[in-house]
């Protein structure tokens, strides 16, 4: 079966700013630039000692999911999770999210 018309202009290449931007304001966020400000800068928000062991993963309008590589930091993000949450919102121009979720990497 050929595709339509229609078929074909949906599976043509799409502009991934105005998708960016579309995902940022639903999270909350002022653009595009504050999630990639998460993820591009999450040294500078958490301090480099968590960075090297504490990943952000993903990031909704109420959850923000980070691996950790110990149980250990697990604990520690887990105690630090308010502080960690401020931080995000206030660093990366994100809304503050609800809540943290921590998962130990395999």
């Amino acid at each position: 079966m050929r595709p339509g018309p229609r078929d074909r202009r949906d599976s043509e290449p799409r502009a991934l700013e105005p998708s960016l931007e579309a995902l940022s304001r639903k999270l909350g966020m002022a653009g595009a630039q504050g999630f990639g400000h998460l993820f591009s800068h999450w040294s500078e928000i958490v301090g480099p000692a968590m960075a090297e062991h504490v990943q952000p993963v993903r990031l909704d309008a109420e959850v923000l999911i980070v691996t950790v590589d110990h149980p250990a930091w697990a604990t520690q993000v887990r105690r630090l999770g308010d502080e960690i949450l401020d931080r995000v919102s206030d660093q990366a121009g994100v809304r503050r999210p609800t809540r943290l979720e921590v998962r130990v990497a395999r």
